[in-house]
């Protein structure tokens, strides 16, 4: 019999919710059987949008939660005084083993908190990175960290390499991800204090496939598989990724509904352009997830809709089969550069 993954879901978390977490999880329980989903959040209004689905089969469950976590709120209190959350219980079925991972599109730094506090790190992890999934000319590589560690360490930067190239062989099937650090020229000498500590140490480590730095303006173009930087910096990267990306899609339909002509040009480069814009389309790669900790939590966009709520459970699945926790738990012991 095939074993089922356990997936929590934030059923009230993000600005959709719940409608589009709701019709996320219907989506993905459609497209794959070997998935059980817990919906968790105020019962009353998640039952009133799983009536809109005619077959919902046995994979999804609620779970009443009568409280929720703002995202104004501050996150430490959050997680201490509202037990009875979604995020709050969600997070205690990964700790008890309960459900394999937890998705949400609710409070960044609730979830930041509860991941450490409630999930906890992987023995040896210094800090827990957020790691998304970010298209470019070659496919995608993985941005580490994102919005998790603003003040990291240079010892911090080092496990984030090496949890992201686990993270990209294992559930990529990318053979010695290319590993680079983001960087404001390609000189060694180059950059502040923290990617000067960094950079020796990632080119002296034996298990990290280290090709230097990369500037921004490479990152598109797909020249390295895994991009290392503290939150900060990564969660800037990420917010212009998106930023232009949008800006570039709304500009071109513009430019082609501006006369006849265009128009009718339009129809003819549709196919391929849809096909081109797809690919630079974020949301079908799931969520970020919190690398490092006991259990997989996955933290979505606040604005996310069915689609990347739907692809974020079935990365789950894979997150799971290949046991990526395990390889982590592995290989993150006492690093070479501490001299032991």
């Amino acid at each position: 019999m095939q074993e089922m993954v356990k997936v929590a879901v934030d059923a009230m978390g993000g600005d959709f919710a719940p409608a589009e977490m709701v019709k996320g999880a219907v989506d993905a329980a459609m497209l794959r059987k070997d998935i059980k989903i817990y919906l968790i959040g105020q019962q009353e209004l998640i039952t009133k949008e799983l009536a809109k689905y005619s077959d919902q089969g046995t994979q999804i469950q609620v779970i009443h939660a009568p409280e929720k976590i703002e995202t104004a709120e501050p996150p430490v209190m959050a997680i201490r005084k509202k037990k009875q959350s979604s995020i709050v219980l969600g997070m205690n079925m990964v700790k008890e083993k309960k459900a394999d991972a937890f998705v949400s599109a609710g409070s960044s730094g609730a979830i930041l908190v509860g991941g450490q506090v409630i999930v906890g790190r992987i023995k040896g992890v210094e800090r827990p990175p957020l790691a998304p999934l970010i298209p470019t000319a070659q496919g995608v590589s993985l941005l580490i960290d994102c919005g998790a560690n603003v003040d990291a360490r240079a010892s911090h930067l080092v496990q984030f390499a090496k949890m992201g190239s686990i993270y990209m062989e294992n559930v990529l099937q990318v053979k010695n991800p290319r590993v680079a650090i983001v960087n404001i020229g390609a000189e060694e000498e180059k950059g502040n204090a923290l990617v000067k500590e960094t950079f020796p140490l990632l080119k002296n480590y034996p298990d990290i496939n280290f090709v230097g730095s990369i500037e921004a303006r490479d990152i598109p173009s797909g020249q390295a598989d895994v991009i290392v930087c503290e939150a900060f910096v990564g969660n800037v990267i990420l917010k212009l990724y998106e930023g232009v990306g949008a800006t570039f899609l709304s500009l071109v339909k513009q430019g082609m509904m501006e006369t006849v002509r265009s128009k009718a040009g339009a129809l003819l480069v549709k196919p391929a352009l849809k096909k081109t814009l797809k690919a630079f389309d974020a949301s079908q790669y799931g969520g970020a997830p919190l690398l490092g900790l006991n259990g997989l939590v996955v933290k979505t966009h606040g604005s996310s809709k069915a689609k990347e709520v739907t692809n974020s459970i079935i990365q789950c699945v894979t997150f799971k089969e290949q046991e990526i926790n395990e390889k982590i738990r592995a290989n993150i012991g006492i690093s070479p550069i501490d001299g032991e």
